[in-house]
């Protein structure tokens, strides 16, 4: 089924997203305050809008891709008036859990449907229209939205109520930033010890140490040769958005009363990081800091 599709937010993520929507045979019109990201956008066949308003409307489906939580509010206070009734909201945005259930709350009182649908993979997932998808809502939104998410992605999976897709997103990116953590380190302790690091991934990538962070992400150059690591860390995923991301779990642990220490003490590396040299490095150039942590 073609949709006419409202795109707001064109950047890194959300440019090659509406690409692949494009590719799909969608009817693609989006919009982005850069206006660089909106020639670019329009060379891959996206129709460009002057404002969010004009994007949305005559639009069935809507889809952000915002930095955060207020900017999702922001936007939605502009777009649900311009849209039709009854319009399917997509946010692919990783903002907060009570940001998230409160966009939808506005959706829904609009007249509208909405979901929350934050991704995991990277630019090169967006690229590929190979991200994961963690929805939430409700069943039968969720339904409505899964065809023209898969345009997008290689894997959709229905998490939950309203604001379930933005937990997920938070609990498995706060797994992710340890592992990450606990890899780097153990690099670190290694090369102290006099081992290499092909030792180290040999072992630790056949045995119990074995974690996405060491086999596809690595975080020395060498042993995976399309990790960062081997390119100066170029961002895959930024070490700035990850400090964002373990913000919000470590925000949504102290509101539910739980101490997650480690998930705490990663967001505090991961912002003092991006707070210095590693905002737009790869996350897993938080070894070097770790590494000169030691000297």
């Amino acid at each position: 089924m073609t949709h006419d599709i409202g795109f707001i937010g064109l950047g890194n993520m959300g440019g090659p997203m509406a690409a692949n929507l494009v590719r799909a045979g969608h009817r693609v019109t989006g919009y982005d305050l850069v206006p660089e990201a909106l020639r670019q956008a329009e060379e891959v066949g996206v129709r460009p809008a002057r404002s969010a308003a004009e994007a949305v409307r005559g639009a069935d489906v809507v889809i952000s891709m915002l930095p955060a939580g207020r900017h999702v509010l922001a936007a939605y206070a502009e777009l649900l008036p311009a849209a039709g009734p009854g319009t399917l909201f997509v946010d692919c945005s990783t903002i907060d859990v009570a940001d998230a259930r409160a966009a939808h709350e506005l959706a829904v009182t609009a007249g509208h449907r909405a979901v929350d649908a934050p991704v995991s993979g990277g630019v090169v997932g967006a690229t590929a229209a190979s991200l994961t998808f963690m929805v939430g809502a409700e069943k039968e939104h969720f339904e409505s939205a899964r065809p023209v998410l898969e345009e997008m992605g290689r894997k959709v999976v229905h998490c939950g109520a309203p604001g379930a897709g933005q937990a997920a997103k938070i609990c498995n990116n706060m797994i992710l930033g340890i592992s990450m953590i606990a890899v780097s380190e153990a690099f670190v302790l290694g090369e102290s010890l006099g081992l290499s690091h092909q030792a180290l991934f040999d072992v630790a990538s056949t045995a119990s140490g074995q974690c996405w962070a060491l086999t596809s992400n690595c975080p020395v150059p060498g042993p995976v040769p399309a990790s960062p690591a081997n390119r100066g860390y170029p961002a895959g995923f930024a070490a700035a958005l990850m400090a964002k991301d373990l913000g919000l779990a470590a925000g949504a642990a102290e509101a539910a009363g739980l101490p997650t220490e480690l998930g705490r003490r990663a967001a505090q590396l991961y912002a003092d990081f991006a707070a210095a040299e590693g905002a737009g490095l790869d996350f897993s150039a938080i070894i070097t800091t770790l590494r000169e942590g030691g000297k």
